[in-house]
């Protein structure tokens, strides 16, 4: 079996489609977040675009955290493959290709005098991001000089002042920022924390009026469904392909990237014309409603309860009789009439998610969209709630049930090493999210097993939701039924009864 790397590639000894890659491109994008997403998403977009002749442009990626795919990205020099399987315009698709445009895999943690230096390159232009939806938020932090900020927008500032300093705020150094976290305007507020925390660092005025005047932070939305390493079929893929990438991404063939933001800026970043879906407007609202609320919104309100309900998968949650039907409720009752749009135009995108849903290649594990699921569903599912319940004067009871769901799921207790874990059926499985979060969450389960008390509690914080949802007409009443239900009979018979 071959090795993964670029003389093998050189040499054509790896039978998969990629760009050749090349020492003399530069680096044109700085990329913090070297997860599935990205790399399956904008790595694989501007790839695609190099291939095509149509961009000449690399990538530094940067891990977020101090753990992350680093080492092995410099093992197998930065290659990967993104393999892509589904159902596109009612064909079957499959294609793989070795994305070979990452030109080195930073860890700011161990080397920020390196990423500082990537931040004086002249040939940058624009920074993508992917840190969650929590990931974007103003956490109060000290300026340490050479030292890597915890906080997002922190390292952003600590870089742009790095950038600033070494072209002396010239206008031609301004970056353009794509940020690519699940939350509204998520440029903008990135912009906003920037500009907070170069006040509360006491930066120079005229840096903040470079920040300001020269740097672009636009909004945008991505839309493509990820779900990673094909872990159940790593070892025949990998004898298909006559190598071995244990970075390897699965993802769907959909694909869609609306950027809110000037149009003279796409013909730097020139991806919409290698037939790639990428959608520069002025008004990104109405495109980030309809798949926010119908994709997300449909996958949060769904994915907890189908996990404890015993099912592992997106396409079993199609699948199975009883998720089926209550995810088809939520999604055509509850979820579509609530989308500003068309009904015919809202219907139809409804029905091609279904489909992407139940999509036989990709196996979208529900514990991995269970990630941060407090902040997901206040963004996903928490304003469809309240437009139809200030229709029909209280919540609806699907997505009520899917709030009870939530806090069924994060039901757990913490591990000797520090994990917060719960249980279902199956046995024990990890509850990833802020810390402060989980604490919330134990601290109300562990001071009463009383559904209605729980519910009451984790409703009424505004810690979790940014408000009280007691408030919301119909909601803890029905959460906390749900909830005593799903305690009495199981989330699968709970769910049936709706």
């Amino acid at each position: 079996m071959n090795s993964l790397n670029r003389a093998s590639l050189a040499e054509g000894k790896l039978k998969v489609e990629a760009s050749q890659p090349s020492s003399q491109k530069p680096v044109r994008i700085l990329q913090i977040g070297d997860g599935n997403f990205l790399r399956a998403f904008v790595d694989w977009m501007v790839d695609v675009a190099n291939g095509a002749g149509l961009m000449n442009g690399e990538v530094t990626v940067v891990q977020p955290l101090d753990r992350g795919i680093a080492d092995l990205m410099k093992a197998q020099d930065q290659l990967f493959t993104v393999l892509l399987r589904g159902v596109q315009n009612g064909q079957q698709v499959q294609t793989k290709r070795l994305v070979s445009c990452v030109k080195d895999t930073l860890n700011p943690y161990a080397q920020w005098d390196v990423m500082l230096a990537a931040m004086q390159d002249p040939s940058l232009r624009f920074v993508v991001s992917n840190t969650t939806e929590a990931g974007i938020a103003y956490v109060d932090e000290a300026y340490v000089d050479g030292k890597c900020p915890a906080n997002f927008p922190a390292k952003v500032t600590a870089l742009l002042l790095a950038r600033f300093k070494a072209f002396g705020g010239s206008p031609e150094s301004g970056l353009v920022f794509l940020p690519c976290e699940l939350i509204d305007t998520n440029g903008s507020k990135l912009r906003s924390f920037v500009l907070q925390f170069a006040e509360a660092w006491k930066l120079p005025a005229d840096f903040v009026a470079w920040v300001k005047a020269h740097n672009v932070f636009c909004n945008t939305l991505v839309d493509r469904i990820v779900p990673g390493f094909p872990a159940a079929e790593a070892e025949a893929l990998y004898a298909e392909f006559g190598y071995k990438d244990p970075l390897m991404v699965a993802a769907e063939p959909f694909l869609l990237w609306c950027i809110e933001g000037p149009a003279k800026i796409a013909e730097e970043l020139p991806l919409h014309k290698a037939g790639i879906d990428v959608v520069w407007t002025d008004d990104l609202q109405p495109y980030r409603t309809r798949k926010v609320r119908i994709l997300n919104g449909a996958h949060t309100a769904s994915s907890l309860a189908s996990y404890c309900a015993g099912l592992d998968t997106v396409r079993e949650m199609t699948e199975d009789p009883v998720v089926s039907k209550y995810l088809d409720r939520v999604m055509f009752e509850e979820i579509v009439p609530f989308v500003p749009l068309p009904d015919a135009e809202r219907k139809a995108y409804a029905a091609t998610i279904m489909e992407r849903f139940a999509n036989p290649h990709i196996r979208h594990e529900l514990i991995s969209i269970a990630l941060n699921s407090v902040s997901k569903w206040t963004v996903r599912v928490l304003p469809t709630v309240k437009d139809y319940a200030a229709q029909h004067g209280k919540a609806p009871a699907g997505l009520s049930f899917s709030l009870a769901a939530l806090l069924n799921f994060y039901r757990g207790s913490f591990a000797a090493n520090g994990d917060y874990v719960g249980q279902r059926d199956a046995g024990a499985y990890p509850i990833k999210d802020n810390a402060d979060i989980l604490q919330i969450m134990n601290a109300a389960w562990a001071g009463s097993s009383d559904a209605a008390k729980v519910a009451a509690t984790l409703l009424a914080d505004t810690r979790l939701w940014g408000e009280d949802l007691t408030r919301v007409p119909g909601l803890a009443e029905q959460t906390a039924a749900a909830l005593a239900r799903i305690q009495a009979v199981g989330v699968k018979t709970a769910m049936g009864e709706l």
